[in-house]
């Protein structure tokens, strides 16, 4: 399972939220290139890099941290937040971004999300599902819709996503565990001999255990942000996991 820590942008500088909420930003760190400096110097190789202002403007915005951690480490990042319009994924990848991540363009403008998936493929496109009460929230989780979780995994799927990140807002910053039951029947519900997903659990990832279940469960990845600023798992642990 690959092992995938998280900066959030605001402004430029590392934060987290909890539960999506902005009014609960904690900055812990003004340059994300250092962060990210140190989770490659203790053998990660890979990062979720999340544009929270892009989120809110529902246009890419923090695209230069971006270019800088994609151009002065060798992670593989994956990037998303604010990308609305096909000249948001250009600039995305024009910046290093070796995945983009869609979540509220899958929900609002479908017609763009496929052609993302088509001209670019499954490798370099990932769905954001981040949903409460299994049902899809967009624009930064301030925004609900009337999706629901599986069936809209399986609609893209059908389109031919294979990585998703799955979200559970009510988990997300909490440091209260990750959504087991959630991950195991969206596994068991959209994986088929002939069509399986690559699911990256996000939401309250705590302890080096917490990563043991989710990987037994047959997560692809599991991406990991406030345990690591809060000293819950340390970046020496991840090591010894990796």
């Amino acid at each position: 399972m690959r092992i995938i820590p998280a900066i959030d942008i605001i402004d430029g500088k590392c934060v987290r939220l909890t539960k999506g909420d902005y009014n609960t930003q904690k900055t812990y760190n003004e340059n994300p290139l250092e962060v990210a400096k140190q989770f490659e110097d203790n053998g990660i190789k890979y990062l979720h890099l999340v544009d929270l202002d892009g989120a809110k403007a529902s246009k890419i915005i923090n695209h230069k941290v971006l270019e800088t951690i994609a151009s002065k480490t060798n992670l593989t990042v994956d990037f998303g937040g604010g990308l609305k319009a096909n000249e948001d994924l250009k600039i995305a990848f024009n910046s290093g971004a070796s995945q983009i991540t869609g979540g509220s363009i899958a929900v609002k403008h479908p017609a763009i999300f496929e052609t993302w998936i088509s001209k670019y493929g499954e490798n370099k496109i990932i769905l954001g599902a981040d949903s409460l009460d299994n049902t899809i929230a967009i624009n930064g989780w301030q925004e609900g819709s009337n999706q629901k979780l599986i069936p809209f995994i399986q609609n893209y799927q059908s389109k031919g996503i294979k990585y998703i990140i799955c979200t559970d807002i009510s988990k997300d910053g909490m440091l209260q565990g990750p959504s087991l039951q959630l991950y195991s029947k969206i596994l068991n519900t959209c994986n088929s001999k002939d069509n399986s997903i690559h699911l990256i659990a996000s939401g309250g990832v705590t302890s080096i255990k917490d990563l043991e279940l989710l990987n037994e469960i047959g997560c692809e990845g599991a991406i990991i942000g406030k345990a690591i600023y809060e000293n819950k798992i340390t970046l020496k642990e991840l090591e010894r996991f990796l």
